[in-house]
């Protein structure tokens, strides 16, 4: 269910967000003004408070919120360059394997940069992660054969030493990149945030047609506010869909490089 709703347009998200919660608005409005007359001017100055509590909570939430999202997010992209560069030395070190070895390994180290670069990181759809995770394992498995045979031929070779320490982390490193791919805002914290923004601008909504304030549009404008800044939110918490994207040109431009 969790990747069915990853997969949901970002526009559709946005206008979905931006109608429920501009509704709040227009529903406290409606039900402050139905209320105006049995208004009292304690009553008006208690819910004037309880406006300004509640709009800072929801301030406050949206903020740490954000903060999650952006630290997932630069874990994902740092995890793109480690894992560039980490292929890269690897590839480097391959070069002074013996032959046939060396120009294998580059072929296969080229596949494997070509599947991240199509699909690994995208962790929103669930077939096509399966057989780019399927494809990754037998490339590296021959790898690791290639890395086996120049070990045995010649058990003191230093740069079978050191291409077999690069291809290890290489391989670590792709569960890392699945790790920090997957680790996304909890789904409770995201609900609480649009619960508690909902409960917010509805009770803006609410005193302002309590109080007899002119005009719908400065609540409506908030509630817009605030739901473009919480699908800013998920949008972030993305890998790999919507308008703000983990970038894949370290990648990129590591498989130009190994290109034949």
């Amino acid at each position: 269910m969790l990747i069915q709703c990853y997969q949901i347009n970002f526009w559709v998200r946005y206008a979905a967000a931006v109608l429920i919660v501009v509704a709040a608005a227009e529903f406290g409005h409606w039900l402050g003004l139905s209320w105006r007359r049995r208004r009292s001017d304690a009553l008006t100055a208690e819910l004037l408070t309880l406006e300004g509590a509640a709009l800072g909570l929801v301030a406050l939430i949206i903020g740490f919120t954000f903060s999650m999202a952006l630290t997932r997010f630069d874990a994902r992209s740092k995890g793109v360059v480690d894992e560039a560069n980490i292929i890269a030395t690897t590839a480097s070190r391959a070069r002074a394997l013996p032959e046939p070895h060396a120009a294998e390994v580059r072929k296969l180290l080229n596949d494997y940069v070509q599947v991240r670069v199509d699909r690994l990181a995208d962790v929103d759809v669930r077939n096509p992660l399966d057989t780019a995770l399927r494809r990754s394992g037998e490339l590296q498995a021959d790898l690791l054969r290639h890395a086996a045979a120049v070990s045995i031929a010649d058990p003191h070779s230093i740069p079978a030493g050191l291409f077999a320490t690069s291809l290890s982390e290489m391989i670590d490193q792709q569960e890392v990149r699945l790790a920090a791919a997957r680790n996304r805002v909890p789904p409770a914290v995201l609900f609480l945030l649009y619960g508690i923004a909902l409960v917010g601008v509805g009770l803006s909504g609410y005193v302002g047609g309590l109080a007899s304030r002119s005009g719908r549009l400065p609540h409506a404008l908030m509630a817009l506010m605030v739901a473009t800044v919480i699908v800013m939110i998920d949008d972030i918490d993305r890998p790999q869909s919507g308008l703000i994207t983990v970038g894949q040109q370290p990648l990129i431009n590591l498989k130009e490089s190994l290109a034949p």
